[in-house]
């Protein structure tokens, strides 16, 4: 498959102008045929309201086909203002208007259908806090984030975004760096530890040593990515461009081919308009809302149209990991007994030591418990160390629950070898008892959905791209069955793949952090999960509220049907409008009746597409 094709120009009149020329051109038709028909008016008065609609609709309609012609952009909408010229210089006022009136309605009809996003870089810049506590020997002051200096200390309270590069000076806690990293996991902080920009704060304050100015922090990295692939990120030609592309040099050609023939300029009219393309004009965006309000019913946003018509052309599937293909949080996998010991043994005792935790993986091993029907015991002497880990006494018993390196290896005689994943062991008594394994797991539907895409789609490469440690990406790439693996990559490394990847292939790529989301602009169509993070959103042509990868199976079947409904219409009409040329090149279709007959093409195609929105059978085959 070719690589998507990029648009010289694109040159669209706002949402509130196309709609207010749509408006004013009804009226204006609806005024001269009242003046004409229901009164004695001269011609020149009941005329009026057409100059009216050919001045404000439809000089800049002209002024814009008239740049496209410039960059020699010769797309569906041009024939149509070929028409417009042509009727307002035989004096065809009434054609010329009811052109204006289908392509200003049309393209508002399809603009309606989406909603404004703003920019992406607005909503990165809009995440970060604007100031930095930075602390002094005896207060603390507020400063610009560009007054901030390398040494600095500054306060990050609770819940609050880390404003730079930094290391911890002062504290204990955590910060939930997976919208930036992709890891799933919240990371314990303690003096000595690494802090990123853009990071979210947990429930305790920390205190960190600037390493780097805000300019050279990882969210500005993150910014300045995404700056650089919005600024070369190339449009998709819409399919009512790519058949408008040839369609309209056969039109002309006819047309001019006609009056040269016959000497008669309204039979070159009337072969113009009978040619107007408004099939495609304006069946392709009703196909388009069809789909949109089609999806939406199913929760899935869809920002940008022309995404529908390119899905079901994507031959490489390009997925981030954490959110995306798992569930973003952690839980436990395995449970590893000491000699001696019995698995709800342990777990009983480590789930009841953990409900007093606020260690990342508390929850984690709480649920396990809880899942295991285990009763929770009681606790006493509890004491949670920074570094050391969890201690306490458990009906009784000492219990310690801590990492591998921090206990004495003569005391783990019988210790398993190190997996994929984050480990953790417990102790009961000082003796080693078992160790709990953790990853975040797979969705339920990942693997059906990976192995269904070539039979069902057509989809010839799935490649797995993250953030995460390679240990974590290969163990879930084995889990679910991709073979192409790409772990630890920055969100540069991500957008260098995804544009390698769609030089060779249409691609579709499907993440939900913000480290995802200069590699969402990058690929051909880029979709987003749930609605965490603002500026993924933004970033995606495509947003699915529920995380769910059987919606992303609906998203590709809903642009099958658009694409294939949208096809038959355009395709049908513009059949039967070279049937009206051919009677108008002959004599036999004056330009009003050709126009008339126009409208009654597009009627039938739009009702067509119309079908795009009903509702269909289970949109989900895996």
């Amino acid at each position: 498959m070719a690589p998507q094709e990029a648009v010289p120009v694109k040159i669209p009149i706002s949402t509130s102008r196309e709609t207010h020329i749509a408006i004013l051109t009804a009226i204006a038709i609806a005024a001269h045929l009242i003046l004409r028909y229901l009164t004695h008016l001269p011609r020149l008065d009941y005329l009026v309201p057409l100059f009216v609609a050919l001045a404000v609709g439809g000089i800049p309609i002209l002024v814009t086909l008239g740049k496209k012609v410039w960059v020699r952009e010769f797309g569906s909408d041009l024939l149509a203002g070929i028409s417009i010229l042509a009727s307002v210089l035989m004096g065809q006022y009434l054609v010329g208007a009811i052109i204006v009136l289908m392509l200003s309605g049309g393209a508002a009809l399809e603009q309606f259908a989406t909603r404004r996003a703003s920019s992406v870089l607005d909503a990165l810049a809009k995440r970060m806090p604007q100031v930095a506590h930075r602390k002094r020997a005896t207060s603390v002051e507020d400063v610009k984030l560009d007054q901030v200096h390398i040494g600095d200390e500054l306060i990050v309270l609770p819940h609050e975004i880390c404003p730079v590069d930094g290391v911890v000076v002062e504290g204990h806690g955590v910060m939930d760096e997976s919208y930036l990293t992709g890891e799933p996991f919240e990371i314990s902080k303690t003096p000595g530890s690494k802090v990123l920009s853009g990071a979210i704060n947990g429930e305790m304050a920390l205190t960190i040593e600037a390493e780097k100015l805000a300019v050279d922090s990882r969210y500005a990295k993150i910014m300045q990515v995404m700056e650089q692939t919005q600024e070369k990120r190339p449009q998709l030609r819409r399919i009512g461009d790519r058949m408008g592309a040839w369609y309209t040099p056969l039109a002309v050609g006819l047309a001019g081919l006609t009056w040269l023939v016959t000497g008669d300029s309204m039979r070159f009219l009337a072969v113009v308009v009978i040619a107007t393309p408004c099939p495609l004009i304006l069946a392709i965006p009703v196909a388009v809302i069809g789909a949109i309000s089609l999806s939406a019913k199913h929760s899935i946003i869809i920002k940008n149209p022309a995404a529908l018509e390119q899905i079901t052309t994507c031959r490489t599937l390009i997925f981030d990991k954490t959110g995306t293909l798992t569930y973003g949080k952690p839980q436990m996998t395995e449970v590893l007994c000491g000699p001696g010991f019995t698995q709800d043994e342990v777990l009983q005792a480590a789930a009841s030591l953990e409900q007093f935790s606020k260690h990342p993986l508390a929850g984690a091993v709480v649920q396990a418990g809880r899942n295991a029907k285990l009763a929770l015991l009681e606790v006493s002497q509890m004491q949670e160390k920074p570094g050391e880990g969890l201690l306490g006494v458990v009906a009784g018993r000492r219990v310690r629950i801590t990492g591998c390196g921090k206990v004495d290896p003569k005391l783990l005689p019988s210790l398993p070898p190190l997996a994929s994943g984050l480990e953790c062991l417990i102790l009961l008594d000082d003796r080693y008892a078992g160790a709990f394994r953790f990853h975040d797991a797979p969705r339920q539907d990942t693997k059906p959905f990976v192995h269904h895409l070539n039979p069902s789609h057509q989809v010839n490469r799935v490649l797995l791209v993250s953030g995460d440690r390679e240990s974590e990406v290969r163990y879930l790439a084995q889990e679910v069955g991709i073979t192409e693996v790409h772990a630890g990559q920055t969100p540069e490394q991500k957008v260098a793949i995804v544009e390698a990847e769609t030089k060779r292939a249409r691609t579709l790529f499907i993440g939900d952090g913000i480290n995802d989301a200069p590699a969402l602009m990058a690929a051909t169509v880029g979709v987003a999960f749930g609605s965490n993070s603002d500026i993924t959103s933004e970033a995606a042509d495509v947003v699915i509220l529920t995380a769910s990868l059987g919606k992303v199976d609906e998203l590709i079947h809903v642009s099958h049907r658009m694409r294939a409904i949208a096809l038959q219409s355009a395709v049908g009409g513009m059949a039967a409008s070279v049937v009206g040329m051919i009677a108008a090149a002959l004599g036999y279709l004056p330009p009003l009746e050709g126009a008339i007959l126009q409208e009654i093409i597009d009627l039938v195609a739009v009702v067509n597409a119309v079908r795009v929105a009903l509702p269909t059978r289970n949109l989900v085959d895996f």
